[in-house]
């Protein structure tokens, strides 16, 4: 739900393009798509595993570019670090909640 929040400053920037920062307008576009298709995973989470390791491991990935960033940028250092922070609490979530593989059953045991 947190990624379909993405709507909003996405609008945002759409309809004030001038005053808004078009980087950011352009991460919530693929924050909302990716929003969009993980309620539709809740509905059957074992069968769309890999979407939602996708999202996890992608918010990863944000993270440590932002943390990065905010080592670099020091005007921006507070807000990217905080950003980081809550993007890696939303890794480990979507980690934690993903439904666990199955191991399939042998051949040779299915056919006896």
């Amino acid at each position: 739900m947190l990624f379909t929040a993405g709507a909003y400053p996405l609008i945002g920037g759409l309809l004030h393009p001038v005053d808004s920062d078009t980087d950011d307008t352009m991460m919530m576009s693929l924050y909302f798509t990716l929003g969009v298709f993980l309620l539709v995973a809740v509905r059957k989470p074992s069968a769309h595993r890999s979407l939602i390791a996708f999202a996890a491991w992608s918010s990863f990935a944000h993270a440590v570019v932002m943390s990065i960033l905010g080592f670099h940028i020091p005007s921006e250092r507070v807000g990217f670090l905080i950003g980081s922070a809550i993007l890696v609490v939303i890794g480990v979530a979507l980690l934690a909640l993903a439904p666990a593989k199955r191991l399939e059953e042998p051949a040779s045991a299915a056919g006896a």
